[in-house]
């Protein structure tokens, strides 16, 4: 069947659309984002701006229009840490389902570990053991641990990179004081996740996921996207050391210069490793491995999973079209049914 994801992030309102079935490989056919920064348009109050309501039901709007004429035969919907904190949460997904039929759904951080957790467990296996996986996300960062498919551990905390940019950075390029102190407040604030995680005991494989991680590992040396999905790429805590020294005196125009970094998240890079370093240190990790899935790919994953009733951690799949376009018989935009997309959750 072919499906559809929208994922309504921090930064982005991003389509996939897959081919896919219970015990196959999911085959990306379509990518389209909307850069909204819906993070950046929560007022004072805590409340999504009228402004970025709108926007984010025109690209809910052209998302349900794409994805019905790719032929999707569901569309799945989710936001993640910018809509569901925001205190008109609620308002907001019933403008989204009322003005364009789809229904948007707020994951939970938790449930945001648990489904990004599954589709790494699905990508390395039985064979990798027992799992540490960490997710940074525009908003959140998410930790999951475990050797099943369901981690014994799942955590989100507010340390995401978009979030920490815009409460702890007054400057750009940061200034030495706001890199130390910053640091320093992340320590304390991983003191009791760190805690958690030693009591399961060491993990046997440690993973990241996200854009975030897959640009400090490209900027670390690790192969570009080009190379394919399933060419091993890992972000190792010296060479992250030695990026920060580098990237924290750039500023965000030149930062989006470097190739692995888009324009629209190049000014949050500098946040997004603090918080890699700090939750490596927390957990005394040398290096990460980088997965090419996440948090869409385990949305899908759990769909399929799925025979009777309604999974409690993924959104349902809605026939939301009322006539389905003749399904292309292309491949995806690059040409190639293996590449993964590489944008952040």
């Amino acid at each position: 069947m072919r499906l559809g994801v929208l994922d309504v992030g921090s930064n982005t309102v991003h389509l996939l659309v897959v081919d896919a079935h219970r015990g196959a490989h999911p085959t990306p056919m379509h990518s389209e984002k909307t850069v909204l920064r819906l993070a950046e348009q929560i007022t004072k109050n805590g409340e999504l701006s009228r402004a970025g309501a709108e926007g984010l039901v025109e690209a809910v709007r052209a998302a349900r229009e794409s994805a019905a004429r790719l032929g999707c035969e569901e569309l799945m919907a989710f936001a993640t840490s910018a809509v569901r904190e925001a205190t008109n949460s609620a308002k907001v997904l019933r403008k989204v389902n009322d003005e364009t039929g789809v229904e948007l759904r707020a994951l939970s951080g938790v449930d945001e570990a648990r489904l990004t957790f599954l589709a790494v467990r699905r990508w390395f296996g039985w064979s990798a053991g027992r799992l540490l996986v960490l997710d940074i996300g525009g908003g959140s960062l998410e930790v999951a641990m475990g050797i099943d498919e369901e981690p014994e551990l799942a955590e989100s905390l507010p340390l995401g990179a978009g979030r920490l940019t815009r409460t702890r950075f007054s400057h750009d390029p940061p200034s030495r004081s706001e890199l130390v102190a910053t640091s320093a407040w992340l320590e304390d604030q991983l003191a009791v996740l760190a805690k958690k995680v030693a009591k399961l005991g060491p993990p046997e494989h440690v993973v990241a996921t996200s854009k975030t991680f897959r640009s400090l590992a490209r900027l670390t040396g690790a192969a570009p996207s080009a190379a394919g999905p399933r060419v091993r790429r890992t972000l190792s805590d010296t060479a992250l050391r030695q990026l920060i020294a580098f990237i924290s005196r750039m500023t965000a125009a030149d930062l989006a210069q470097l190739e692995g970094v888009s324009a629209s998240r190049a000014h949050q890079l500098v946040g997004g490793a603090l918080v890699a370093q700090a939750a490596m240190r927390a957990l005394s990790l040398e290096e990460l491995e980088i997965c090419p899935w996440a948090l869409r790919e385990g949305v899908i994953l759990r769909r399929l999973d799925r025979s009777n009733g309604t999974d409690d951690t993924a959104p349902t799949g809605r026939r939301v079209f009322e006539a389905k376009a003749q399904r292309p018989s292309s491949r995806n935009q690059t040409g190639d049914s293996d590449v993964v997309d590489e944008s952040e959750t």
